[in-house]
Formats: structure tokens, C-alpha cells, sequence
């Protein structure tokens, strides 16, 4: 849960493992599992990132992506990258003690997974977490996916020190290339969340409740099945105004994620950025520049970390669940 450090070492050595013996980096997805790993099941779970000694000032980082279809990919490019995301945020001082989590969105109307999320990680956990995702493929076929959903767990089932303690929203990037449904319903939250809700919520809802504590962005790489498609974009820029980004390149994924932190963090602005990617061989950078510069590089608002007012309904029993700590 945030302990720990980052260590390009020992991933460039499970890499030559996994080579040398045939495995792959996902190797729970592809040995044929169909059901969630227990250390992302979403059932009963509150994921935290929370400050220690060692990580004074942990800055939380959740990344979820669509497995669905064209996008199953994704979870394959980020892991190759990791080592590029992590240098960046940490040997160039993005963001002070991050602490990253990754997750995976399917469709909880018809897929067997449709919700896993890791834990915050500081080190190489979150390289084992990004291995127990099931690859699923599968989703329903109509444009959507459940990206509410996941945007509820974030809402209800995530609590940072970076909020409670500092007021400072965490960074939420979503990276998919559908549209959400119109409302989390409470069917679905019961069964695989595990909370009872007394009536469904709307998206936008859902949204405004989210973007609280979690700037929130909506990533749309190209290659997947509906990128370039207006109707996609126009939907994500409709609840998150310029946070919903379009990516000429799925594998500028990592790149565009540490630098917008970087820019949220202030620790740079775009053109300090866009050269460091340039100082590290990025062949990202024209990608990159293109998608963030809507960005600018202001400061992220500090506001209080103060209940939300939204008028949401909340589990029954005012619980979220217990602690679950990987």
C-alpha cells in the first residue's frame, strides 16, 4: 500500500526472467483465467494511498483501461513502458512520492470481469498487479462500457492522505475508446462492488462526484476500434471538458500521463516537458505536444477536503466497505 521504492533494476531482471523461461508478463490473463485475481477484486475493497516515512507526500495515481475489444492491448504497451513513466515522474521530479494503481474496465452487462483495481503501489507491486489483470476481450458490442462504474469505485472506494490531509486531488486517467452508460446502476454496484445503493446514479452525477477528489482525465488513443469517432469525444469532453484528450499513438500513453502530472504538479510546463521526453529518446514527443496543449500548466485548485453536498444516493448503512490492503 505505497511502501517501497521503484527499482528499474528489478524489473529489467524479471523481464530477462520471463524471456528466458517463456512466461509472459501476464501470465494469469494468459494461462487462461476467467475470473478476477483476489488483489483486484473490487468486492468489499477500499483502495488507499496514504503517507509514511518513507513517502511523506504521496501523490496518488490511478490508471484504469478499457480491455474490451480493440483495447486489450493497452494493458501490454503501459507494462512495456513502465520503466519510462516512472523515470519521468521520479528522476525528474514530476511528483513528489507517487504512488501509482492500476485497474482494468470491462462491460458489466454481459463480460465475466467487469471491474478490477489494484492497490497504490510505490514500487514493483505495481508491476505484479498490472500482471493479474484478465485480458477479457469480450464487452457488449454497442459502443459502451462501464466506465461509470469504475468511476464510482473511485468516488466511493478510494481514500488518499493527499486529500484528507492536503486538500490535493489525485490524478485519475481513464484510457478507453467508448462511451459510458448513462447511469452506475444499482444492480451492478450490489454485485460487484458489494454496496447497496437505494436508486441509481446518474453518470454526470457520478462524474461531478469523482472530479472532486480526482483530476480526472479521459485518454483516447488511436488504433483502437472507435478512435477518431466524434461521437466518442464529444460524449467524454461533454463531462470533462479538455481533460478528454485524443492520442495519435497508443504507445504516447505513458509519456502523456507523467507529463500531464507534471504539469498539474507544476513541476514543469509543456516545453520543459516536451524536451525531456526529447533528452530520453521519446519517440512520443509530436504526439504528446499535440495532445496537451489545451493543457496549459496551471496549478491544480486546492480546495478543502470537505463531504461532497452532491445529492448522492450513498450505500445503505453509510459504509463503503472495509479496508483492503494488498
Amino acid at each position: 500500500m505505497g511502501s517501497g521504492i521503484w527499482s528499474t533494476d528489478v524489473y529489467d531482471a524479471a523481464k530477462r526472467y520471463r524471456k528466458a523461461t517463456g512466461t509472459s508478463a501476464f501470465s494469469y490473463s494468459d494461462s487462461g483465467a476467467r475470473t478476477v485475481h483476489p488483489d483486484l477484486d473490487p468486492r468489499g475493497a477500499t483502495r488507499e494511498s496514504r503517507d509514511s516515512t518513507e513517502h511523506p507526500q504521496s501523490t496518488p495515481i490511478a490508471v484504469l483501461f478499457d480491455v474490451t475489444g480493440s483495447m486489450g492491448h493497452v494493458p501490454r504497451a503501459l507494462q512495456a513502458k513502465l520503466p519510462q513513466l516512472l523515470g519521468l515522474l521520479l528522476r525528474q521530479g514530476y511528483a513528489r512520492d507517487p504512488q501509482v494503481m492500476f485497474g482494468a474496465i470491462g462491460d458489466a452487462t454481459c463480460d465475466r470481469v467487469p471491474l478490477q483495481v489494484g492497490q497504490f503501489e510505490s514500487d514493483n507491486r505495481m508491476d505484479d498487479h498490472l500482471g493479474r489483470i484478465v485480458l477479457e476481450g469480450g464487452g457488449g458490442g454497442q459502443m459502451m462500457e462501464s466506465y461509470e462504474l469504475a468511476m464510482y469505485f473511485m468516488a466511493r472506494h478510494t481514500v488518499t492522505d493527499s486529500w484528507e490531509k492536503r486538500g490535493r486531488r489525485g490524478y485519475l486517467f481513464i484510457i478507453g475508446d467508448e462511451l459510458a452508460y448513462g447511469k452506475v446502476k444499482r444492480r451492478e454496484v450490489s454485485r460487484v462492488v458489494g454496496d447497496d445503493l437505494g436508486e441509481d446514479v446518474p453518470v454526470r452525477q457520478i462524474v461531478d462526484e469523482v472530479t472532486r477528489r480526482w483530476d480526472t482525465y479521459y485518454l483516447l488513443p488511436a488504433g483502437s476500434h472507435y478512435s477518431g469517432n466524434r461521437k466518442v469525444l464529444d460524449f467524454w469532453r461533454d463531462l470533462l471538458g479538455q481533460n478528454a484528450i485524443e492520442l495519435d499513438d497508443l504507445d504516447a500513453v505513458c509519456e502523456t500521463i507523467a507529463l500531464t502530472v507534471g504539469l498539474g504538479e507544476e513541476a514543469i510546463d509543456l516545453d520543459e516537458g516536451l524536451r525531456d521526453l526529447d533528452r530520453h529518446g521519446s519517440a512520443a514527443t509530436g504526439t504528446v505536444s499535440k495532445a496537451l496543449a489545451r493543457m496549459g500548466g496551471g496549478r491544480r485548485t486546492v480546495v478543502s477536503a470537505l463531504p461532497t453536498t452532491s445529492a448522492l444516493p450513498v450505500p445503505r448503512g453509510g459504509a463503503t466497505g472495509g479496508v483492503t490492503r494488498l
